[in-house]
């Protein structure tokens, strides 16, 4: 299906609680944690959300951080450039997230989490 995400609220489920924030536009960071199922956004920087889901136990190497851009259609609206993307001994030498794999496992929780 094809269109925007357009300006809804969001609810970033975090360990036993939840983080509820409006998408701030024209972009928002977000921070995806592929094993756990869940994301953070609405911090300055990827390293904000980042903090938030490890200090709630998730692991590193499961976070991915993406750029988010409601206004643009679904199939364009995430973005996959952050500096917690490099990590070469991972097998990620650049910010892109290089796996098609791991892009499409992040395209998923994404999505689901948009449409609650």
């Amino acid at each position: 299906k094809r269109g925007s995400v357009g300006k809804q609220k969001w609810s970033a489920h975090v360990a036993g609680g939840s983080v509820s924030n409006y998408i701030k536009f024209p972009a928002n960071y977000g921070v995806v944690d592929v094993e756990g199922g869940i994301m953070a956004i609405g911090g300055e920087l990827h390293s904000d959300e980042e903090a938030v889901l490890l200090d709630q136990g998730s692991a590193q190497r499961h976070l991915w951080g993406i750029n988010l851009y409601p206004d643009k259609p679904l199939d364009e609206w995430i973005e996959f450039d952050s500096i917690i993307n490099v990590r070469p001994s991972g097998g990620n030498r650049s910010r892109y997230v290089e796996s098609s794999e791991m892009r499409e496992v992040v395209t998923r929780i994404v999505n689901q989490l948009a449409r609650g």
